[in-house]
């Protein structure tokens, strides 16, 4: 979940114009946003000079499973907003048709139009923006830190990313008891697993699992349980996942 503010501009709006229906970060860094036509974020990039409009994207990352307290993280973005123009809107628009091809996106082919797009997913206009990055940060589990733009640029998407809701529900469903009996893993945190417990798998990546132990008085600790090594593909998450079941009943 991501938001957009900039600095002096206000969204009337209560519905979140601001609100990106899509992003995706280039080759070289920039995030590129697919905004509504009429949103403030769109207007003031329209009616700004080259390079002056700063930003701010705020991205929300909220567990795709049911829990108390869902969000596991925030990150933020700032830099300089301008609109995708001319010629690099047809370069723009293919590289978020890529990364999202359906849903938001089955009418890629206005957003190829002149500013501002008509008629793309049943509404008025839509404009492209791109987001130079001048600097970053992110609060998560393991604690705040900056995130400088080269490293940002250099970052590899997680290749269970695009699986992880489903995987967090089938382990859930499934593999409850055996979520539950990693707590065994923990050394001396595991006499903080009760008879009676709840442990909820609440994030997966290509280095581990996150998961959530709840008591009976509704007191919960989040838990971090890597794999050997990182993960390529959904063939070795089902190996690193055996491993650390196994090594849980032993």
């Amino acid at each position: 979940m991501a938001s957009l503010s900039i600095p002096g501009v206000e969204d009337p709006d209560e519905a979140g114009l601001a609100a990106p229906v899509c992003r995706t970060v280039t080759p070289g860094g920039d995030v590129l946003l697919l905004v509504p036509g009429d949103s403030a974020a769109a207007r003031a990039a329209a009616h700004a000079q080259d390079d002056d409009l700063t930003a701010v994207m705020e991205i929300t990352d909220v567990a795709p499973v049911s829990v108390p307290h869902r969000i596991r993280g925030r990150a933020w973005v700032a830099g300089w907003l301008t609109p995708v123009r001319n010629g690099r809107r047809a370069e723009a628009a293919m590289l978020l048709a890529e990364r999202h091809p359906v849903g938001e996106l089955l009418g890629i082919g206005e957003a190829l139009q002149p500013d501002p797009a008509p008629g793309l997913y049943g509404r008025t206009a839509w404009m492209m923006l791109r987001l130079e990055v001048g600097e970053g940060a992110v609060d998560d589990l393991w604690g705040a830190e900056p995130v400088e733009p080269d490293d940002f640029a250099a970052a590899a998407p997680d290749p269970l990313a695009p699986h992880e809701a489903e995987l967090l529900q089938h382990l859930h469903s499934a593999h409850s008891e055996q979520v539950r009996g990693l707590c065994a893993l923990l050394g001396e945190r595991k006499d903080a697993c009760g008879v009676g417990d709840r442990a909820v798998p609440v994030g997966l990546d290509r280095f581990g699992l996150r998961v959530r132990f709840t008591d009976t008085g509704q007191r919960s600790f989040d838990a971090r349980f890597d794999f050997p090594e990182p993960v390529r593909d959904v063939v070795e998450l089902r190996r690193a996942m055996h491993l650390l079941f196994e090594a849980a009943a032993e």
